[in-house]
């Protein structure tokens, strides 16, 4: 099976092996969202994929 490289490409893996992926919806629109609100969508957030996820979109890790 393949690894999904559209899904793999916003993946980024850390050095203790955490995944870390962008926040959505920073792109337009915000002009009209608080300061702190547009500063937290600036930092990454880790995610916990299941097994029957990870098996689909990275079969090689």
């Amino acid at each position: 099976m393949k690894t999904n490289k559209s899904y793999s490409k916003r993946i980024r893996v850390t050095r203790q092996g955490k995944l870390v992926v962008r926040r959505p919806g920073q792109n337009h629109f915000n002009a009209k969202q608080s300061g702190s609100e547009r500063s937290q969508k600036r930092r990454p957030i880790t995610i916990n994929l299941t097994a029957r996820v990870r098996r689909r979109f990275l079969p090689g890790s």
